[in-house]
């Protein structure tokens, strides 16, 4: 695909939210109405940014401090930008990755007290300030997040995932809270149900970007 500039989709929520699983469904989806999709994660997608996400996830010492958590998270995401979705969106692709800055607005920003702002100026620096085109917001009520967490992952959360249950609180009302700040960016879609059910409401939600692209 030539031309006009790609589409850009991020899933935000929770830990146990079900975003890797739309994502996937979501790339299926649109790769059946003939699109060219990208499907790629943060932290990680490039080389450079998956090796920071074995630091981030697996801190080889003591935890990161958050603003050594949300200068990591920066640098992995510049190299992502760079290498993988700003090419993918400059040759007319979709991207669908599975989170994206606005986690780091939630996790570090909001639970983590560094502010929004602090966030947002190491975006702006790192990676230009780039916006998904739509962020879909999979929310679910705290127990049937943790429920699924813990059939998840058993004992083996990861850094980020382990943290106690006032973190994630915080996390779920920094994502409530960017969404009521911008409505158009965001749409929020119930993650209840079967993964075919959040589908739907998902392809719900991206119904307008596949007009646009006459898909």
């Amino acid at each position: 695909m030539t031309g006009a500039r790609g589409v850009f989709i991020a899933f935000e929520g929770g830990e146990g939210a079900g975003k890797s699983t739309q994502a996937r469904l979501l790339a299926e989806a649109l790769r059946a109405r003939g699109l060219t999709v990208v499907t790629t994660r943060e932290p990680g997608g490039t080389p450079g940014a998956e090796a920071i996400r074995n630091l981030l996830l697996a801190p080889p010492g003591e935890p990161w401090t958050p603003e050594a958590e949300a200068l990591l998270f920066a640098a992995a995401r510049a190299d992502h930008i760079a290498y993988l979705i700003r090419p993918a969106l400059d040759r007319g692709e979709w991207v669908v990755c599975d989170r994206f800055v606005d986690s780091s607005r939630a996790y570090q920003g909001g639970a983590g007290g560094l502010g929004d702002a602090a966030v947002l100026n190491l975006h702006a620096f790192g990676s230009g300030g780039l916006r998904p085109d739509k962020v879909i917001l999979l929310e679910a009520d705290d127990a049937a997040l943790a429920t699924r967490l813990i059939a998840r992952d058993g004992d083996n959360s990861d850094a980020i995932g382990g943290r106690p249950a006032e973190y994630h609180r915080a996390v779920a009302e920094a994502f409530r809270a960017l969404t009521k700040a911008d409505p158009q960016g965001f749409a929020r879609v119930d993650a209840m149900g079967a993964p075919a059910e959040v589908h739907a409401r998902v392809i719900e939600a991206v119904a307008p970007l596949l007009e646009g692209a006459g898909a």
